[in-house]
């Protein structure tokens, strides 16, 4: 079923100021460049590196990405509130304990402010041997490119005002262990913020794989099927009313593609990440967050988690020479384009459908802040995209001779100048909020 992407398309409409289609418009090629080979320019980003010399390590690129969000501020008139959060953290990979610092940029919203969409980079790079924080480890691609693309947002959404917070992110110990992530979920908890979208963007600069394989066109976003908070009670309402392919992270999966422009593809990849990997989204996820992650089309295992070598003809290492900037480019106005269309519109609603042992469906959701409409949507058990928009200004909506048995339900709320937040599906565990003990 195709009409998801465009009838939702349709739903979404700029702002005054600059209009949505200008916004990705604005990403600079060259400054993605110039950030990539800054970050390079460290040596390394290791964790467990330097944490204070001036040139080289992790401290040195952390104040660096700090200068760039504040020199971003001031060209905004100081519409960024930059914070460094920071804990002591050890483990498997931290044998002795180090500070962990995230270095986060706020923009916040004009009507809504506690309500977030957060992007975010890890700054840190490694080597070959995950615990050597010597060895030169550029990270280029992984994941100076999911930094930089971070960097690029702020610089070019800061010059608008959005009714919802913005929050860019680069975060720190994710090879060490997906450290920075959960100290930015668990920081993004303690400020009571309502979580409308992570973006996670690592390894989202590259086109071609060791294998020659080439997909420039392609850009590939995972997000988990059965939510990670769920308990035994969510799983059991979910085998009677249905939910595996329905929880917040995949409906934030399904609006992202729904906004892809015709460079670039979205190819939903429904599992939480790549096969016996992880990133920095699923500590969000873990806390009931919605929140998805973008990876390139095809990977290339010679140039990420190696040290700089040459073997039998072949050169190993995280350099930006294997890098593709106008692909990086592309990702980065996806982003762009996403961030602004939620940083637009209202949260989800939490909606419920009565269907059962009935000739007829009703849809019921309580109002939700900022919305002036909704749209009720529906698909087959088995589509994967939704169709058939009805749209309502009321909270509750029949629909005579829909047998529930058949379908999904959602409900998406739209802002008075016409931006749509994503669909909530109204299935046990479909609202895009933390579950309540």
């Amino acid at each position: 079923m195709k009409a998801f992407p465009a009838a939702l398309a349709a739903l979404i409409v700029a702002m005054p100021a600059i209009a949505a289609a200008d916004e990705p418009a604005a990403v600079s090629e060259a400054r993605l460049r110039a950030d990539i080979d800054k970050l390079v320019s460290f040596g390394t980003r290791h964790t467990l590196s330097s944490q204070s010399d001036p040139k080289r390590g992790i401290g040195a690129a952390r104040r660096w990405a700090e200068a760039e969000f504040r020199k971003t501020s001031r060209a905004c008139g100081n519409c960024l509130t930059v914070v460094l959060p920071e804990t002591m953290v050890s483990g498997d990979r931290i044998p002795a304990p180090v500070k962990l610092v995230d270095v986060v940029a706020i923009q916040r919203g004009a009507e809504r402010p506690n309500e977030v969409v957060i992007v975010q980079g890890h700054i840190d790079s490694r080597g070959s041997d995950v615990m050597d924080a010597r060895v030169d480890a550029p990270g280029a691609n992984d994941d100076g490119s999911g930094t930089a693309l971070v960097l690029e947002a702020a610089r070019v959404l800061s010059k608008q005002k959005f009714t919802t917070t913005i929050i860019y992110a680069a975060l720190s110990g994710e090879e060490q262990g997906l450290y920075g992530g959960k100290l930015l979920a668990d920081f993004a908890k303690a400020q009571g913020w309502t979580v409308k979208a992570v973006l996670n963007n690592d390894i989202v600069g590259n086109t071609r794989g060791a294998d020659g394989l080439v997909d420039d066109a392609t850009v590939r976003v995972f997000s988990e099927g059965p939510r990670a908070d769920g308990d035994d009670k969510l799983r059991a309402a979910a085998r009677r009313y249905g939910g595996e392919n329905d929880s917040p992270s995949r409906n934030l999966s399904r609006f992202v593609a729904g906004l892809a422009a015709p460079e670039l593809a979205v190819r939903q990849v429904w599992r939480a990440d790549r096969m016996g990997r992880g990133g920095d989204h699923l500590p969000f996820e873990d806390l009931g967050y919605p929140a998805i992650r973008f990876t390139v089309g095809v990977e290339n295992y010679d140039h990420q988690h190696q040290d700089l070598r040459t073997e039998n003809g072949t050169f190993y290492g995280d350099t930006a020479a294997y890098m593709d900037f106008p692909y990086l480019a592309k990702v980065v106005r996806l982003n762009v384009s996403t961030l602004a269309a939620l940083a637009r519109a209202p949260m989800p609603p939490a909606p419920t459908a009565d269907a059962a042992v009935k000739t007829f469906t009703t849809i019921k959701w309580a109002p939700v802040p900022g919305a002036t409409g909704y749209t009720v949507w529906r698909r087959s058990t088995d589509a994967r995209d939704w169709g058939q928009p009805v749209q309502t200004t009321a909270t509750t909506l029949d629909l005579p001779g829909v047998r529930g048995d058949d379908w999904i339900f959602g409900v998406s709320a739209q802002a008075a100048g016409g931006a749509s937040s994503p669909i909530a599906s109204a299935v046990p565990g479909g609202q895009f909020a933390p579950l309540k003990p």
